[in-house]
């Protein structure tokens, strides 16, 4: 972590993560694949989670997308760990200790919070945003309402 990245707040970091990928997105031809793939790095190199990717619905499960991280599991079903459950329930998920929550899928035991958002596409869930942190209560509501401001942008 830069030392400028330290004294600005979470809420700046955004702002300025924002614009960055505002334009790695104008000048691409849409392709999804590789936004997905400029978003997680762009993601992962501001604030240095330990994973950050995408998982895409396919069919009736979420098959692992772009990604900056560990290895990661490569299939999830609807409803569950953290990643289904937030495509089943259709909301952003916050968990500040994945321990706690039931049915968490331990792709890697250095994870220790997490938070997923849903990525839509004409009204449906599309993939998931989903990024892990080693450390317990990484994220909160500023991490959810930017989140859901980028993954609005693909």
């Amino acid at each position: 972590m830069s030392i400028s990245q330290i004294e600005k707040s979470k809420e700046e970091r955004y702002q300025s993560l924002i614009k960055v990928i505002e334009s790695l997105l104008c000048g691409e031809g849409r392709d999804i694949i590789a936004d997905m793939a400029n978003v997680s790095a762009a993601i992962h190199s501001e604030f240095g989670f330990w994973w950050t990717g995408f998982y895409r619905v396919v069919g009736n499960e979420l098959v692992l997308g772009p990604f900056q991280g560990p290895v990661a599991c490569t299939r999830i079903a609807k409803g569950r760990g953290v990643c289904g459950t937030s495509w089943a329930q259709e909301r952003t998920i916050i968990v500040p200790d994945v321990d706690q929550f039931p049915g968490h899928i331990a792709c890697s035991s250095e994870s220790r919070s997490e938070i997923v958002v849903p990525v839509y596409s004409n009204d449906e869930i599309a993939a998931v945003l989903d990024i892990d942190s080693q450390y317990l209560n990484t994220f909160d509501e500023i991490d959810a309402k930017y989140l859901e401001q980028i993954v609005s942008m693909l």
